[in-house]
């Protein structure tokens, strides 16, 4: 049995314990249903039934603190612990551990089984209370469970254009659409992995695929080619297109686990800095997508990439790095990387990037794009020809076609008269006759009969002359 002191000193720590649970609720001026709402959340977080905080609640207001501390039971149906349920608790722990699937039942069951506590002693709600509070109830090892297929550890590349992270944030509505309807804003960026650079970022009127390529291909214009991408599984960074673009410029494309938030932590750190420019952008009024762009520009050259981070001093700090007190920028820390930079030529970036299909050359030499009409060369009429374009500006096409050097097309302009040269390839083209050929041969033939006719008309006559003399 324990003596009166312990005894007090295990109410007051229950008392203790219960006044913790309940003291978000006992504020007079809380909703009721904002305190029901509460209630089920902190029942749950201590493993405990709304109706037992309720009854704690009533208690307190009752007694105040004196009416929390549980009231000491004795004889045969006391509650008391066994004196080795320290020793049982660390049991229950191990088993709970190599099985986590295993419930409180079935851990009691085994300790019994294996006679470390009599039948009956153990209480299913006691030992449940106790191992939840350790940290290894039902709920604890689930969300442990869940971490471990779903988030992944931190991480930061040695050198800059190593892994470059991208995604796409929601921006602020412009009155950019037809009649100045409002139309929704996305932020596509790309940052270096190392350094935490912004390598480019810029709004759009959409978040299709198209965004996400010309974000990169402008980081690759700039700073030159990257060793792999690191994104999300949103639809736009599982494009095909995407793939085979930075797959023509042997750069690897990594995906984020589904729902493992914190392995793109950078992203959205920077996120958080973003949503401070577009509360300071409201107050701009700001009405175009150009002049929304040039204040975020200046917000990243003159601000984010300017200003120590917080990121780089702890990276460096890890590794027992010394950093100076005034830290160190993304700027900085992109600069005086000693790893080199791998430019491209422009060329081969574009070619990368651009679209291609195949189009057939109709017989006014034109083919169809997008719903209009370009004019092509009168010697494709009637072939399939390939086409490449720009996503971003697909108003200019490049035809190309075995034998033939690849040229632009723009779309076809109708003019005020029929435009009638070059409607025919130059092999085929004829100059107009000046008579008609089959008329002049039909002429020629008649000649030839009326002659025929007016010989045999002579001699049928002198036949008959010679037949009178007779």
């Amino acid at each position: 049995m324990k003596s009166h002191d312990e005894i007090m000193k295990w109410q007051e720590r229950e008392a203790l314990d219960r006044f913790r649970m309940i003291s978000p609720l006992l504020d007079p001026e809380m909703d009721n249903s904002k305190r029901i709402q509460l209630r089920e959340s902190i029942a749950a977080q201590n493993n405990v039934s709304t109706r037992t905080l309720y009854r704690y609640e009533s208690s307190f207001r009752d007694n105040e603190f004196a009416g929390l501390k549980p009231v000491a039971k004795s004889g045969v149906n006391s509650h008391r612990l066994p004196e080795n349920f320290d020793s049982l608790l660390k049991e229950a722990i191990q088993l709970r551990l190599e099985v986590p699937g295993r419930s409180v039942d079935q851990i009691i069951t085994i300790l019994e089984l294996e006679r470390k506590v009599p039948i009956g002693v153990l209480k299913r709600s006691t030992l449940e209370r106790h191992m939840f509070r350790a940290g290894f109830g039902t709920k604890h090892l689930k969300i442990y469970a869940d971490a471990r297929k779903s988030s992944s550890k931190r991480f930061c590349k040695p050198h800059r254009m190593m892994l470059v992270q991208g995604d796409i944030k929601y921006g602020p509505l412009l009155p950019i659409g037809k009649n100045k309807k409002k139309i929704q804003t996305y932020l596509s960026s790309a940052i270096d992995d190392h350094s935490r650079l912004i390598l480019y970022s810029c709004f759009y009127d959409n978040q299709e695929e198209k965004v996400v390529e010309d974000t990169f291909r402008k980081v690759i214009l700039r700073y030159g080619k990257f060793d792999a991408c690191y994104f999300d599984n949103g639809t736009q960074y599982i494009a095909k297109q995407l793939k085979h673009s930075l797959g023509r410029l042997s750069i690897r494309i990594q995906h984020a686990k589904i729902r493992s938030g914190k392995s793109k932590g950078k992203v959205e750190k920077f996120h958080q800095v973003v949503d401070t420019f577009l509360d300071e952008v409201k107050l701009k009024k700001v009405d175009s997508l150009e002049e929304l762009n040039r204040l975020w520009w200046i917000f990243l050259e003159e601000y984010y990439n300017q200003r120590p981070h917080s990121g780089i001093r702890e990276y460096y700090e890890s590794l027992g790095v010394t950093v100076p007190a005034e830290g160190i920028t993304p700027l900085q820390e992109f600069n005086r990387d000693k790893r080199p930079l791998t430019f491209v030529d422009s060329s081969v970036v574009a070619e990368a990037f651009m679209y291609h299909e195949t189009r057939l050359v109709n017989k006014g030499a034109c083919i169809s794009f997008k719903g209009r009409q370009y004019e092509t060369k009168p010697e494709l009429i009637g072939y399939k020809v390939g086409i490449s374009y720009d996503p971003i500006a697909p108003e200019i096409i490049t035809v190309s076609y075995p034998g033939i050097e690849p040229f632009e097309v723009k779309p076809l302009k109708i003019g005020e008269y029929c435009d009638k040269t070059e409607t025919l390839p130059v092999g085929i083209q004829v100059n107009a006759p000046g008579s008609s050929r089959f008329l002049d041969a039909l002429e020629k033939e008649h000649e030839r009969s009326k002659k025929q006719l007016t010989d045999a008309i002579s001699f049928a006559s002198y036949r008959k002359e010679g037949d009178v003399d007779v």
